[in-house]
């Protein structure tokens, strides 16, 4: 009786110390756990700030905007400042020609970037390397010093002033089909495309029964970038849409900053409008790339 008291008292010191371990252990995770919700909350309030504050100056006046002390809440003046843009400018013209251009755009690099992609990943041709290389060697280039050259090309075309000067020289890019690519190599199997071989698929039934699909999130993503850069677009369309009565948004917004007066008011209305379709569409096409990476973490 005497001989197990001391073993009973180890155990039940053991006990104890094993759960006041357990207890520190649990109040480690939860402070970890509140620290990086709180991190987490941070960055999002951080990241969201621009756009309410874009939002509270569209809805003031320009003397509330550079008042002070400063004002951040949401004045009275937001469908004012929308009208004054509306009888300023052609804005709905401005909106439905940049929609065609940015979505056409966006369409065309999605696929022929996807194509070629899918074809140098997955198959062997002669100046495969070669052409990858030159490929590559365009990133060199800086965009703005093609501007004369492409302007010379589109004249010789007779395409300067028309839509279309903005849409088929963009149909394909480097990025796109180098990002692609890499997207490819790692997420599409070689024994796919031998069982679709064997099966008797050709090549373009291969890229879109089996290619494309399995892209969809990298495809996704090379659309939303494309579209967005097309619609904040302001150098090209302005050098070669030469008809004030044929732009899109960004140069047409551009008109409401004139010599001697500028309505900032307007200014943040108009970008406000320019920014609303921008959230849609990254809405609407993030859902397929974050579907794609969880399904990727899934199968991992």
């Amino acid at each position: 009786m005497t001989a197990m008291a001391p073993a009973v008292g180890s155990a039940e010191a053991i006990r104890r110390f094993n759960s006041h371990d357990g207890k520190t252990a649990r109040r480690r995770r939860l402070v970890t756990r509140i620290v990086t919700h709180a991190c987490i909350w941070v960055g999002v309030l951080l990241s969201l700030f621009p756009f309410y504050w874009l939002f509270a100056m569209s809805t003031q006046t320009t003397a509330q905007i550079f008042g002070f002390p400063v004002d951040f809440f949401p004045s009275n003046q937001l469908w004012i400042n929308i009208r004054g843009v509306l009888s300023n400018i052609d804005l709905l013209g401005a909106l439905r020609n940049s929609f065609i251009v940015s979505g056409s755009l966006a369409l065309l690099v999605m696929f022929f970037d996807s194509l070629a992609a899918f074809t140098f990943a997955k198959f062997e041709f002669p100046g495969k390397t070669v052409l990858f290389r030159i490929l590559l060697v365009t990133f060199l280039v800086p965009g703005s010093l093609s501007l004369v050259p492409s302007f010379v090309l589109m004249s010789r075309l007779g395409w300067v002033g028309g839509l279309q000067a903005l849409i088929i020289p963009g149909a394909a890019n480097a990025f796109g089909i180098f990002l692609l690519r890499q997207f490819c190599e790692t997420s599409l199997p070689n024994e796919l495309i031998e069982s679709a071989r064997v099966d008797g698929a050709g090549f373009f039934r291969t890229y879109w029964s089996i290619g494309l699909p399995m892209l969809r999130g990298g495809v996704a993503f090379l659309g939303i970038f494309t579209f967005i850069g097309s619609w904040n677009d302001y150098v090209w369309p302005l050098v070669i849409l030469v008809n004030p009565n044929v732009q899109t948004l960004q140069p047409a917004l551009a008109q409401l900053n004139t010599m001697y007066s500028t309505n900032y008011g307007w200014v943040m209305a108009g970008a406000l409008i320019s920014v609303l379709p921008l959230i849609a569409i990254f809405i609407i096409g993030s859902r397929h790339f974050i579907a794609n990476i969880a399904a990727g973490a899934v199968k991992g």
